[in-house]
């Protein structure tokens, strides 16, 4: 997931760079939602790592 983030980051920069703005805006969107999505999935991950190894 974090990869799809990284993706559309670069997808957003291009976009910036030749001044497409609205796909610029959701590609950036899209990576900014999926990045925490991955924070929240990661997180809760190690929670219940660590949970089940006790």
């Amino acid at each position: 997931m974090l990869h799809y983030s990284a993706i559309f980051f670069v997808i957003a920069l291009i976009a910036a760079f030749f001044g497409y703005s609205g796909i610029a805006a959701g590609a950036a969107e899209i990576a900014k939602i999926l990045f925490f999505i991955f924070l929240v999935v990661t997180v809760i991950s190690l929670i219940a790592g660590i949970w089940f190894v006790k």
